[in-house]
């Protein structure tokens, strides 16, 4: 089942009602860490979603794909949700995530808490050799991503081109405030959440020194 998606503004947890369960929610809550890239570069998982909530409030979020699936029981079947949704702050900030559960609206906040654990930092600029511009509207160099068998290649483009690919990555690069790019898929092009994922690797692999061979 697929159901249009709806962009929303994530709520965001009071920080002084938040009582952190791990050193690092405790370290954020004290303000002894107050960025994200932080806690990236100590290279350690975010286990706390309110993690995100305190870091990067302007979080919103966008449901990608609603699907049911059904399993039988000795009690007859069993429905269940499964919700995949992008997060982002359009300033450099993405997360994907999946949700399940037998409700749509616990499925969906799952889905939600899910990206904010695998919030990472997008490097942006302009690599394009046709600008040449100082703006952040783009990408530093061409990258590429692979899930399952999707494969996303996402190349800088000049100011004012716009998002040159499909809905699932234009979703995507919105989110993590990107504006213009120019892009190609091979492979499997029919599962929405293989090619969300393989957005979001092409776009993680240019936090990495070399390109993706």
């Amino acid at each position: 089942m697929r159901r249009r998606s709806r962009i929303e503004k994530l709520r965001m947890i009071n920080k002084e009602d938040w009582d952190p369960r791990t050193s690092m929610g405790q370290k954020v809550k004290s303000g002894e860490i107050t960025t994200l890239e932080e806690i990236l570069e100590s290279g350690k998982p975010i286990l706390e979603s309110e993690i995100i909530d305190v870091l990067l409030p302007d979080m919103e979020a966008e449901t990608l794909q609603i699907n049911t699936t059904q399993r039988v029981t000795d009690s007859g079947k069993r429905t269940k949700f499964r919700v995949v949704t992008v997060i982002g702050d359009r300033n450099g900030h993405v997360g994907l995530g999946v949700g399940k559960s037998e409700e749509l609206k616990p499925a969906m906040d799952y889905a939600v808490r899910n990206a904010k654990k695998n919030v990472f930092s997008v490097p942006m600029g302009c690599g394009s050799w046709e600008c040449k511009c100082a703006i952040t509207h783009s990408m530093r160099r061409a990258t590429q991503g692979k899930e399952g068998s999707t494969v996303v290649h996402l190349k800088p483009a000049p100011r004012g081109l716009g998002l040159a690919a499909n809905d699932v990555i234009k979703k995507v690069l919105g989110m993590a405030g990107i504006k213009d790019v120019w892009s190609a898929t091979t492979g499997g092009k029919g599962n929405i959440y293989n090619m969300a994922a393989a957005t979001i690797r092409a776009l993680d692999n240019l936090n990495t020194i070399k390109p993706p061979a």
